[in-house]
C-alpha cells in the first residue's frame, strides 16, 4: 500500500451484470426504469445484482428469464466490456455482456418499456452514468 492509500476510506463493492441483446438487424434492447425505483425513467441494459454463490453469467441468465422472460445458455453470453463508478455511497462495478442467441421473445416484465435501438441511437437517451461509457465500445463492436 502506498502512502498516497493511507486514510482512503473503502467503499463496498457492488457488482452487477448487464446484456447488450443484439438482434439479427444490429440493433440492441434496452429497458426503461419504472416510476418507484431509482432512476426512474432511465434506459438501461437488461441485466441486475450477482446473488451469493453465483457466478455472472449465472446471475445475468436468471436476471434474463426475471426481466425479459427469455432463456439464454452460458455459451452465448460473450463477456465485453465493464464500467467502474460511484452509485449511493458504494462502487458499481457493472459487467457488460454480449448475447446474439436466445429462446422467446423479450417481453418487459419489470421494466416500464422495452426498445429495440442501433448503437447510435443510445447517445440521445437518459441513460444511467455507469451504462454511458459502454456506448462508444459497443458501437465499435457491433
Amino acid at each position: 500500500m502506498s502512502g498516497s492509500d493511507v486514510g482512503i476510506a473503502t467503499k463496498t463493492t457492488l457488482t452487477v451484470v448487464a446484456a447488450a441483446l443484439v438482434d439479427r438487424d444490429g440493433r440492441l434492447l434496452v429497458q426503461q426504469r419504472p416510476e418507484g425505483k431509482p432512476m426512474a425513467g432511465l434506459w438501461e441494459f437488461p441485466g441486475g445484482k450477482i446473488e451469493p454463490g453465483e457466478t455472472p453469467e449465472q446471475a445475468l441468465i436468471r436476471e434474463l428469464g426475471e426481466e425479459l422472460a427469455i432463456d439464454v445458455d452460458h455459451s452465448c453470453l460473450a463477456p465485453a466490456c465493464f464500467a467502474s463508478d460511484s452509485l449511493d455511497g458504494k462502487h458499481l462495478l457493472l459487467l457488460l455482456f454480449v448475447c446474439r442467441k436466445w429462446r422467446g421473445t423479450p417481453t418487459a416484465q419489470h421494466a416500464s418499456a422495452l426498445r429495440w435501438v442501433r448503437p447510435v441511437e443510445l447517445h440521445a437517451l437518459a441513460m444511467p452514468p455507469a451504462d454511458e461509457p459502454l456506448i462508444g465500445l459497443l458501437e465499435a463492436l457491433i
